[in-house]
Order: structure tokens, then C-alpha cells, then sequence
């Protein structure tokens, strides 16, 4: 069984989900990236030889051929490499997909993560999307309110799956200390992230803790105004910029802190997240969790139970969570304890992955039996 995993990016460092999906899916699978139209296959290996390039050019010079060079590139591919299911990362990557998989009567799984089903830009004219909706066999949601917007797009409610990712299974093996009076943040400095609320409430706890200290991971647009806030703020002490960090540096910095924060927003453009998977990892550590009640946030963070939860650009309230938590350092172990047990037993790793090999498999079995009868 050889399955095409076609993403427009090559392993972002924010989307490690993608790497979880390349990892334990079934099959044999070849990676296509680098935009919503993959031109490159994992490994280096062009898509086309340059002899089929020349040969695609002619017959498009002549209208002989009614794809476009990417695409024909694609279909060489997927016959040379025999693929049996296309499997895209991100919706608009779906759409780019739907010529291919029809050409070669291919079934189509498409992965909504959050952008993809949020931004205004994107969403504003859904008519592409309903050739995804129409075509795919499966259209895989991971926040019930991004479940919600697909069926109101207009996505069968047969073809809808809610599927939340999982935290890799060394996230469980974490035990925090709950010792140091110390935060951690991680995701990309993008408007959905608001890093400067972070900041600014951050801030608010300092003024009654002053030894605090808050581990910012990751980079982006954001970055640079993050850091003169800061600067302006006069917290560079108590504020400490990490850039891009590993998974393994991730859990050793949960092991010293006392909870992940995540000031999630709508962005003016619509952008909002799916279900962050630096939550569910946070919390499968032990770590309650301080964030918004945003998206799929709230799907997987029992407020009061898990984590404490705050209305988006609610600073004030953000920072009153903080302070608690460094005021009742053992309800927030209790917090952390329920929230690994939860994850445990609701969006573990096996549990995502288990239905996406099940839909693969429901998915070439009912194109064999079209293709037989």
C-alpha cells in the first residue's frame, strides 16, 4: 500500500504532526512538499526526469495536454511510484489534489489543521472546497469548532471526522518539579499566538513575584516586537527568548516549570488555531495548562480541572491564573495530574493514528469495490 503525504511545507518545525503521520502510517509513504501543488519528493528525488519535462512542455505548447506541469509531473510520479491513496495536509492542498486523484481514480483523504478552515482569505470563496468535499472520502477535523465550520462550508456530515492529534509518547514520561517559580510559552510569534499578550500579563505576575521567569520557544513575524517589548518593559531578566527549540529541550524546560501558557486568538484575518499540539503535549507531561478559550483549546483543557482557561485578551484574567498557580503550587500538580491521566485516556498518539489507518483502509476499500463493480 503506498500512500502519497503531500504537504506544501518539508518539515516546519511548528507542524510536527506532520512528521507523527509520515512516522506510523500504514504503508509505504512517499512524502511530496513544498507548495499546496508538492514539487519535490522526500529524499532529493525530483518529481520529473528532465526528459518527461521536455516531453510535457511540447504537449502543452500544443494543447495536448490539459495539466499543467506540476501536475503532470505529479501523475507521472504517483503511476511510477504506485500510488494507491493521496493523503494531503492542509485543505487548500486537497484542492490542488482533486485533478491528480481524479485523473488517476485515486481516493483522497484531506487534513484541515486550522488555518486552513479559519482565515477570511482563504475560506471566502469555498467553491474549490467543495470539489474537496464532493471528491475526498474523508475530510479530517481536529477541533469541533473547525467541525462545525466545515459542515457549514459545506462538507458532508458522513465524510466529517473529528480526529484531535496525539503527544508522542515520551511527553508521558515527564514528571515536573513544580519547584521553580517558572512559565514556558511555545508556538510561533504570529497574530493567532498573540505572544505580546503573554508579555504583557507576564508582566502583572512580576509585580508580585519578582524572581518569575517565563521561557518564550519558537520564532516569527512577532519575534522582533516581542523582544522590544521587552526591552521596553525593562524584563529581560524575567523574560528569556529561546528561538527554536527541540521536543526533547521542550520537556526538560516542563520539567522545571509550573505551567505552559497560551494566549490564543482570532486574528483580525480570521486565523485562528485547530487544537495546538503544544497543549496536549504540555498537559500529557503533568503540566497544567493557562490558556484561552479558544478553538480546540477548550476541547482538551477542563478548566479548573486540567488547566485554567480565560476569555481571548483577557490579560488581566491571564495573569490572575499565573498567580495562582504560584500561590497553589498543589492544585497545580492536582491540575497536572488529572491532565495526563485525561490525555491518557481520551488523545494519545495510537488513538490518532489507529483512526487515520482505519479511514486510509475504509477509503481503498471502497475504491476497489467502485473500481470492480
Amino acid at each position: 500500500m503506498n500512500i502519497a503525504l503531500c504537504s506544501p511545507s518539508k518539515n516546519a518545525y511548528s507542524e510536527t504532526f506532520i512528521q507523527a503521520h509520515k512516522d506510523f502510517l500504514k504503508g509505504n509513504v512517499f512524502y511530496y512538499y513544498s507548495s499546496e501543488l508538492p514539487g519535490r519528493l522526500e529524499n532529493g528525488l525530483v518529481i520529473n526526469s528532465r526528459k518527461s519535462r521536455i516531453i510535457d512542455i511540447f504537449k502543452g505548447h500544443f494543447h495536448l495536454n490539459k495539466y499543467s506541469l506540476g501536475e503532470q509531473a505529479l501523475i507521472t510520479s504517483f503511476k511510477k511510484n504506485k500510488i494507491a491513496l493521496v493523503f494531503a495536509e492542509f485543505g487548500p492542498t486537497g484542492t490542488r489534489m482533486i485533478p491528480i486523484c481524479k485523473k488517476l481514480t485515486l481516493p483522497l483523504i484531506v487534513h484541515f489543521h486550522g488555518v486552513d478552515a479559519s482565515k477570511y482569505d482563504v475560506i471566502k470563496n469555498n467553491d474549490n472546497y467543495r470539489e474537496v468535499f464532493k471528491y475526498a472520502s474523508y475530510v479530517i477535523t481536529v477541533s469541533k469548532e473547525m467541525y462545525a465550520k466545515l459542515l457549514q462550508l459545506g462538507c458532508p456530515e458522513e465524510k466529517l471526522v473529528y480526529n484531535v492529534y496525539g503527544p508522542r509518547d515520551e511527553f508521558f514520561e515527564v514528571s515536573p518539579g513544580f519547584q521553580n517559580p517558572h512559565f514556558i510559552s511555545i508556538g510561533r510569534f504570529v497574530d493567532k499566538k498573540a505572544p505580546y499578550y503573554n508579555i504583557l500579563a507576564f508582566s502583572k505576575v512580576l509585580k508580585k513575584y519578582p524572581q518569575a521567569k517565563l521561557f518564550m520557544a519558537g520564532k516569527g513575524a512577532l519575534l522582533n516586537s516581542s523582544r522590544n517589548l521587552v526591552k521596553y518593559f525593562k524584563l529581560d531578566k524575567n523574560i528569556i527568548f529561546l528561538g527554536v527549540i527541540s521536543s526533547e529541550e521542550f520537556r526538560h524546560h516542563m520539567e522545571g516549570s509550573l505551567a505552559l501558557i497560551q494566549h490564543s486568538i482570532i486574528a483580525e484575518d480570521g486565523d485562528s488555531e485547530g487544537t495546538p499540539l503544544s497543549v496536549l503535549e504540555a498537559s500529557a507531561a503533568g503540566l497544567p495548562v493557562i490558556a484561552t478559550q479558544h478553538a480546540g483549546i477548550k476541547d482538551v483543557i477542563i478548566n479548573g480541572e486540567t488547566g485554567l482557561l480565560v476569555e481571548e485578551h483577557d490579560v488581566e484574567a491571564m495573569a490572575a491564573a499565573m498567580i495562582q498557580v504560584l500561590e497553589q503550587q498543589n492544585y497545580a500538580k492536582k491540575m497536572g495530574a488529572a491532565g495526563k491521566k485525561y490525555i491518557q485516556q481520551n488523545f494519545t498518539m495510537e488513538r490518532h493514528i489507529s483512526l487515520l489507518n482505519k479511514l486510509i483502509f475504509k477509503a481503498l476499500s471502497e475504491s476497489f469495490r467502485k473500481g470492480t463493480s
